[in-house]
């Protein structure tokens, strides 16, 4: 089952720097999605490890090993991802927690739950309009849709979509106002860095976002299944919103959720940068064409990382950093031709 609801986006580190992904598990608490975890997802399943996870684009979690160890009991559990639209087409680096999510409902079988955060993105960009947030809620519900979810239900605009979409219904906000009475203006402000310039709506959004992790919230589509367990799959930037959440849930009687959490997708200008549907030049959209992305790719894509040519061609490329690589590690399914064109790249080919 696929329910999609109406319901950040820049992202860099100081300096010009790489992020620093084992500084956010140690800081934060999160735990390594290391070889013992991925072998038993493999073993349960019984099918190859997607790209993702082999390559360790998801590289961490919190309780998804509880996760397994209630599909292995036989019990059941949902999946939730969410998508907030500023654009009319999802780019690349959207796409990676779609892709993960299509493996795991496909692998486990199980519902999924993926809010679209239009209202939120009214909220948050003063120069967007609500109807036009909701059209690039529509457009980019078109793009999830096309990752071949297992959908059912009808949008309000077009009923050949079968895609649902939910007001807030009376249990979708007896469970807002159940979350929000828990926790602070204070802590809110320490977790999201909101001011006293930050609009009222908007402050209290994080709740939404919160609750949608809850089985009781979806009493219909639920329906005698008000404690299903949850696994959100989820870039990293998403955490805070989590660790809230899984703060609060047992105080208010219902299960924290867990979650799988992947590395950044950069930017055609460097690892140092998220790639941004506010940036063109730093994404590569669904509906560019061939000859776009090749014009994207020789103009912005960051390559070879040497200082100068001349290190170039004496050392080869830095694959460490070269952005074309990088993309080839999220994307190419063969794994020996991804190590032939490493070696190819790291040469003096030029």
């Amino acid at each position: 089952m696929l329910l999609l609801l109406r319901k950040e986006d820049q992202v860099s580190s100081s300096g010009g720097k790489n992020i620093d992904y084992d500084k956010l598990i140690t800081q934060f608490g999160c735990q390594t999605v290391d070889k013992s975890l991925l072998d038993r997802v493999q073993r349960l399943t019984g099918r190859p490890l997607p790209v993702f996870l082999r390559r360790g684009v998801f590289f961490a979690h919190r309780d998804f090993n509880k996760i397994l160890d209630i599909y292995e009991r036989g019990e059941k559990f949902f999946l939730y991802t969410g998508r907030g639209p500023s654009s009319e087409s999802l780019h690349l680096g959207h796409l990676v927690p779609f892709m993960l999510t299509k493996y795991l409902q496909d692998a486990f079988d199980v519902p999924l739950v993926i809010q679209l955060s239009d209202d939120e993105k009214y909220l948050r960009d003063k120069n967007l309009s609500m109807e036009e947030c909701e059209r690039l809620g529509r457009e980019n519900a078109k793009d999830i849709i096309a990752c071949g979810f297992d959908g059912v239900s009808l949008t309000r605009t077009d009923p050949e979509n079968k895609i649902r979409t939910l007001a807030l219904c009376s249990a979708f906000y007896k469970n807002i106002s159940r979350f929000s009475k828990r926790v602070t203006r204070n802590k809110a402000d320490s977790i999201f860095g909101f001011t006293g310039e930050d609009n009222m709506r908007k402050q209290s959004y994080p709740a939404v976002q919160a609750v949608a992790s809850f089985s009781n919230t979806f009493p219909r589509q639920f329906l005698g299944d008000d404690h299903l367990h949850c696994l959100i799959p989820c870039a990293i930037d998403q955490d805070p919103y989590f660790r809230m959440t899984r703060d609060v849930a047992p105080r208010i009687g219902y299960r924290k959720p867990a979650l799988i959490e992947s590395s950044f997708f950069p930017a055609l200008q460097g690892e140092h940068r998220k790639m941004s549907a506010s940036d063109p030049n730093s994404a590569i959209y669904f509906t560019d064409s061939a000859k776009v992305i090749k014009n994207k790719i020789n103009q912005y894509a960051f390559s070879g990382g040497q200082e100068s040519l001349q290190q170039h061609r004496k050392l080869g490329a830095n694959l460490d950093v070269d952005i074309p690589v990088k993309y080839l590690n999220f994307f190419l399914e063969d794994d020996a031709e991804l190590e032939h064109i490493k070696r190819n790249m790291a040469r003096d080919i030029c």
